[in-house]
């Protein structure tokens, strides 16, 4: 294997960083260029410098609404997964719970959050609208964690079962040695999906609230197109897309750190 090779395969920290960074950095610089000499309209298409000059001149207002955004989304993230993982317990151990719940569980995600948000926000009422927003978030979050642990739990080698059946082990033994350590890769790709999902649903279910809240990126980018200011809005999608790549990185971190040691989807091998 050459040199450059080997450093793919084992791309250090700093390799990383370095290629995604100078690749946005050229964007930036295509962009900044098109729009400065095709002189196109700052409403239709700011400039990057532009974008930077109001994130700078409005830094405080706009981390707050990310901090904001951010917290929703680890609390509906956290809901989801425990929620999902409950769940998918739950019909491993009941099929008749399992035939009678899951179709409503496919429903919950087959229907748009922009439809079933007006009629959370009557149910908690207009006073709870961030009550609300965390609910749909929730809602969305949960789906991929309970599919892929329930693929886990029913993916355990029917030999290792045979194996805690002859040393006469308990359910809950076989549950808490054997199938959640098992299915632990499949939790933690659904958990993955999940931080992106809870992030969506924040955002989507804040935009349907509208002015019912004013503390979220959501808020802000609706705010900024009724008053047509284009590099607000820019300034506000950029920090929700660095939220999104940042609960995205710290997952993959946090699923890396616990499959490193044992298991092949997380080990690094020469080919």
């Amino acid at each position: 294997m050459s040199d450059w090779s080997y450093l793919l395969a084992r791309p250090p920290l700093w390799l990383r960083t370095a290629l995604p960074t100078a690749f946005f950095a050229i964007l930036l610089a295509i962009w900044e260029a098109v729009v400065r000499l095709g002189h196109v309209s700052p409403l239709i298409l700011p400039t990057p410098s532009a974008v930077a000059s109001d994130l700078w001149l409005h830094a405080g207002t706009l981390l707050w609404s990310t901090w904001n955004t951010f917290v929703v989304t680890v609390e509906a993230f956290a809901i989801g997964s425990v929620a999902g993982i409950v769940l998918a317990i739950l019909f491993s151990r009941s099929r008749l719970l399992d035939l009678s719940v899951s179709p409503l569980m496919v429903l919950t995600q087959v229907t748009p959050t922009v439809a079933i948000a007006p009629l959370v926000l009557v149910w908690v009422g207009v006073d709870n609208v961030n009550a609300a927003i965390l609910i749909l978030a929730a809602i969305i979050a949960f789906f991929p964690v309970t599919a892929n642990t329930m693929m886990g739990l029913k993916s355990v080698s029917h030999d290792l079962h045979d194996l805690f059946t002859v040393r006469r082990a308990s359910s809950w033994q076989r549950l808490v040695l054997l199938e959640l350590p098992a299915a632990m890769p499949y939790t933690l790709s659904g958990m993955k999906l999940a931080g992106g999902l809870a992030l969506v649903g924040a955002v989507v279910a804040e935009f349907v609230a509208g002015s019912g809240t004013d503390a979220g990126l959501a808020w802000r980018i609706s705010e900024a197109a009724n008053r047509l200011n284009t590099p607000r809005m820019f300034a506000s999608l950029f920090l929700l897309g660095l939220l999104g790549v940042g609960i995205s990185g710290l997952l993959s971190l946090v699923q890396y750190l616990c499959l490193r040691r044992w298991h092949e989807a997380a080990i690094v091998r020469d080919r």
